[in-house]
């Protein structure tokens, strides 16, 4: 099933990165609950194997387009983000290791991977992933929109995706960038 997992994770990957529009150093949050991945209730059966491989599904297709991986703790960390220390130079850095119980799996994953981890209570990110309902909009930049892509679930935890655009301001005369939306 693991092989599975790592095929769904890299491919909704690369939707979003298409669907999205991400360019090198954008940001891509990613919520995931390896409990519900495997079947299980969220905070409840934590699957280090499971979230290895949504992780490295993941992983392998943002680090080949330049693009940082933001990956969201559980509750008990207060959703904090793990993210490479160069995708975040000037941000206000907590101190915190994330473990699968208290942090979560995916997190776990992510900090033993990153050359240079750190530890944020919050991020703006362009684009994001939710894996079996982690909540992830606290961490998207405004305005949200959601995003379908060609499959809802990785595993058994439901898939759901957002992009980023910037507000419409300006009222009825306004004119906007297409490029943009």
């Amino acid at each position: 099933m693991n092989n599975e997992i790592y095929k769904q994770a890299k491919q909704a990957a690369l939707e979003l990165c298409e669907k999205a529009k991400l360019k090198s150093g954008y940001i891509m949050v990613v919520g995931c609950s390896s409990s519900e991945v495997s079947g299980g209730v969220i905070g409840k059966n934590s699957s280090v194997e499971a979230a290895q491989a949504v992780f490295s599904g993941i992983y392998e297709v943002l680090q080949s387009k330049g693009i940082f991986l933001a990956a969201q703790c559980c509750e008990h960390l207060n959703r904090a983000i793990i993210v490479e220390r160069d995708a975040v130079l000037n941000g206000e850095f907590v101190n915190v290791i994330p473990q699968p119980k208290a942090g979560g799996s995916f997190a776990s994953a992510a900090y033993k991977t990153f050359k240079n981890p750190v530890a944020l209570e919050e991020i703006k990110a362009d684009a994001g992933l939710d894996i079996g309902g982690t909540l992830i909009g606290m961490h998207l930049k405004k305005v949200a929109v959601p995003t379908r892509l060609s499959i809802d679930h990785i595993g058994n935890a439901i898939l759901l995706a957002a992009r980023t655009r910037p507000k419409f301001i300006g009222g009825c005369r306004a004119v906007y960038d297409e490029n943009n939306m």
